[in-house]
């Protein structure tokens, strides 16, 4: 249970120089999927790419891509690239994830919808750190840190996990790891398929991807969404402290649910909820049950948090500990090969995307700071990752994100994002400048367009998709009844 939970809850230049060569177009041909992506009317392809886009003719690597094609000719405008988020995540399933989450016939009449795995990433030349079962199971979130003590225990996990990214079997690719060389990657895509411009469709780290690469080509970007946005650097220190306030915004809506419902014993008001938490975590960083200790139980808290659906199956573990009841099934787990290359492959991006603080120090600090201002989850956001400690400088340096360009780019947040807080969301909003116009949701949880229900913000995504109409001015839509 224990590791099922954690892995569901684990699982952020120089334009003449990486100038596309002139070179015959790499061969993209359509064919059946594999079984575990397999979607009706998805089909899947390869492409190759430079591994080093300064030596396009040097070693390449091979990418898997999927196509949901529109059916309707008369209506096709174009494609539309999508991005699931991460670093790490899987891309090829997404577009039948699209379909699942009801998009309207009108998009997918509009494109065909692609997904793909970005290099490093599941069938894409997948990267390791050789991380051990336990380090799999840590995940990606640095573990909730009560006392300067975790923070030290953290660094040297995380210089561990640093030094094997450094000596595996793939440390040749740490360099050429980047969401840089995934957005020139993209490019080739739209080169492949002979499109003048790109669409983009990106959540959560997809924010920072299509930032970027509408970034580094602003006229080969067509109509662009980021979703559930990042700050302009993507997952780095910033956006990293921001899981603090992002989750003191967002937990009052789970207070308000539990206190709502007698049923679960957690208290018959926000408060007493909120005090529950904290009991909860105490009394596992004390004393574990079932495989739960307060690091996993904060996690699974933030976690469950992306969706309101998942609010019961919190509500049950919760009440399962506090009362010494079996805990609820877990949800599926990865796969340990599958879980392993999402581990890795997200650090060798996140590290090489921006510069982190090498002083065990200054998290001693920062954890002390956020412990106390945002005590729900402000310490793990904070706590060492192992970027702290990483060897390896990227082969091109991190993309400013900036204002140059077509005003082609709509952002879509909820007010209340665990992840991805509005305020990450308005620094980004900042940067594109008046490139981009913002759509907020009054709602919880991380992911709003087709995700959330409020319909004001569903469809002002969708009409902007199909016809290019975009707000004026910033819209705010207001909650709407469930």
């Amino acid at each position: 249970m224990r590791r099922a939970l954690t892995i569901a809850v684990a699982a952020a230049t120089a334009a003449v120089m990486f100038a596309p060569p002139g070179l015959a177009e790499p061969g993209l041909k359509w064919g059946e999927c594999p079984a575990d992506v397999a979607k009706p009317g998805l089909q899947c392809g390869t492409i190759d790419v430079p591994l080093d886009h300064r030596n396009p003719d040097g070693q390449q690597i091979q990418l898997s891509l999927s196509r949901l094609a529109s059916k309707n000719p008369d209506k096709r405008r174009g494609v539309l690239l999508t991005n699931p988020g991460g670093p790490g995540g899987s891309g090829l399933d997404f577009p039948g994830g699209l379909v699942d989450l009801k998009m309207p016939q009108s998009v997918l009449d509009s494109y065909d919808i692609l997904g793909f795995d970005p290099r490093g990433v599941g069938r894409s030349t997948p990267v390791t750190c050789d991380l051990t079962t336990e380090q799999q199971y840590r995940g990606n979130i640095p573990p909730y840190a009560r006392n300067a003590a975790d923070v030290v225990t953290q660094a040297r996990n995380a210089k561990t996990v640093a030094e094997q990214c450094a000596k595996s079997k793939t440390a040749n690719l740490l360099p050429y790891l980047s969401t840089a060389a995934t957005a020139r990657d993209m490019d080739r895509i739209r080169e492949a398929l002979h499109e003048d411009k790109l669409s983009f469709l990106g959540y959560s780290y997809g924010t920072h991807l299509g930032a970027v690469y509408t970034t580094l080509f602003p006229d080969r970007g067509d109509r662009i969404v980021l979703d559930s946005n990042l700050v302009p650097g993507g997952l780095d220190r910033t956006g990293s402290r921001l899981f603090g306030p992002g989750m003191e915004k967002r937990f009052p809506d789970f207070a308000k649910f539990a206190a709502a419902r007698p049923e679960y014993g957690l208290g018959t008001t926000p408060e007493a909820v909120t005090a529950k938490y904290f009991y909860l975590a105490g009394r596992l960083d004390r004393a574990p049950v079932q495989g739960y200790d307060g690091n996993l139980f904060r996690l699974a808290t933030f976690g469950s948090l992306y969706r309101d659906s998942r609010m019961p199956g919190l509500a049950e573990i919760w009440k399962a500990l506090d009362t010494n009841q079996p805990l609820p099934p877990a949800a599926a787990a990865d796969a340990p090969q599958t879980l392993e290359n999402k581990v890795a492959s997200h650090l060798y991006v996140i590290c090489n995307d921006s510069r982190w603080p090498t002083s065990v120090g200054s998290y001693l600090h920062d954890v002390s700071v956020d412990r106390k201002r945002y005590p729900i989850f402000g310490a793990s956001g904070a706590n060492i990752r192992p970027c702290a400690f990483w060897r390896s400088e990227p082969a091109e340096p991190p993309v400013r994100v900036g204002d140059r360009g077509p005003s082609n780019v709509l952002l879509a947040q909820n007010t209340r994002d665990p992840a991805t807080p509005l305020s990450g969301a308005e620094q980004m909003r900042r940067a594109l400048g008046d490139r981009a116009r913002m759509v907020t949701a009054d709602q919880g949880g991380h992911g709003a367009y087709l995700i959330g229900a409020n319909k004001c913000a569903n469809d002002t995504v969708t009409a902007f998709l199909t016809t290019g109409e975009r707000p004026k001015d910033d819209r705010a839509c207001v909650a709407e009844p469930a």
